[in-house]
């Protein structure tokens, strides 16, 4: 087994209140994202540390900027804040590393809009078969399999509806058609 952001990792060790019994919980990162690898984990780690300019343990507004700039899709304020809006589950307004893994758990599912600053962060730290391993790109594929499949099969539907409607002005236009003649018949 790797080692991975373990419990002795000033991120890990970055927990959250809300245990019943008010005290503090520690994060554990493998134990709740299951989906992503050991190796994953360890460089979206090294990610989130990178642009933790200030190391406490969160990336604020400031650094989601410099580095949505670095990763070449520079935000708006607003769009920042949006960014951050859409994982921040404890409202304070940054981003805790659990928040930051949601990220890649939304992209995986699909969840994010194509346009959305978030989505931008996702695409450009997209997985890297020589250091993911074949393993790794395996499921990585696989998501992206689905997600093609999923936007085939709407893509399925819109078309079954556009038949549907050539189909109804079709009919509309033979029962008119017959109407006219049926009145053409009452003219004579």
């Amino acid at each position: 087994p790797e080692p991975g952001p373990g419990p002795g990792s000033p991120v890990a060790r970055a927990g959250f209140e809300g245990s019943p019994g008010g005290g503090r919980r520690v994060f554990s990162p493998a134990g709740e994202f299951r989906e992503f690898s050991r190796r994953q984990l360890r460089d979206m780690e090294r990610l989130f540390r990178q642009y933790d300019a200030g190391k406490d343990g969160f990336i604020d507004l400031m650094e989601l900027k410099l580095m949505m700039e670095k990763l070449g899709a520079p935000q708006t304020h607003l769009g920042l804040k949006n960014m951050i809006k859409e994982v921040d589950e404890d409202l304070d307004s940054k981003l805790s590393f659990r928040e930051f893994l949601l990220i890649f758990r939304k992209a995986a599912a699909g969840e994010l809009q194509e346009d959305s600053g978030l989505h931008a962060l996702a695409r450009l730290s997209e997985i890297d078969v020589s250091t993911e391993g074949v393993k790794g790109a395996k499921n990585f594929f696989e998501a992206k399999v689905q997600a093609i499949h999923d936007a085939s099969r709407f893509e399925e539907e819109i078309k079954a509806e556009q038949e549907e409607k050539k189909k109804q002005a079709e009919e509309l236009k033979q029962r008119k058609a017959a109407f006219k003649e049926l009145q053409s018949t009452f003219k004579q």
